[in-house]
């Protein structure tokens, strides 16, 4: 059976992922990754699999891209430990910026990567978005209109 390492981003983030893990209910093995700040995605979690913490390189409370760039050391560090560890046939993810790192050394492990823009994002990229498009295998846009915005996007609706 095929594995998937699902990144729960917290909020609406996780809301999204998990509604897509509805829709591919027990077709997969599930593994989750979620950061070090996350107080509620594992409870959300309805099909079984190990849950990985990670540390996240951007808090709320983060807002100069100086503390969020020496950040992202640690968390390149946890993700390569996860990586091998879980060794995943593909990893899920719809944001935020755990998925930087994440989809970057995924691509060096030649991991598959499917990254969902969020749902709000109607008109403009995200900034995870940006990021983790030049490396992603299958990049999600929920807008039809996003697809002028990420060229070589697959537009699928709104995940319900």
């Amino acid at each position: 059976m095929k594995k998937l390492l699902i990144h729960l981003g917290m909020g609406g983030h996780t809301a999204q992922i998990l509604r897509m893990v509805d829709q591919l209910g027990n077709s997969f093995e599930y593994e989750y990754i979620i950061g070090n700040d996350d107080q509620t995605s594992e409870k959300k979690i309805k099909f079984p699999g190990k849950v990985h913490i990670m540390k996240n390189p951007r808090l709320m409370k983060d807002k100069s891209l100086i503390t969020v760039f020496f950040k992202m050391f640690p968390a390149t560090i946890d993700i390569i430990k996860i990586l091998i560890k879980t060794k995943p046939n593909a990893i899920i993810s719809a944001g935020p910026s755990m998925a930087i790192p994440m989809f970057w050394i995924a691509k060096i492990f030649r991991i598959k990567t499917i990254f969902i823009e969020s749902w709000v994002r109607v008109h403009h990229k995200s900034h995870t978005g940006k990021l983790v498009y030049p490396v992603t295998d299958f990049f999600i846009v929920q807008w039809e209109s996003m697809k002028k915005v990420y060229k070589k996007a697959i537009f699928t609706g709104r995940l319900s």
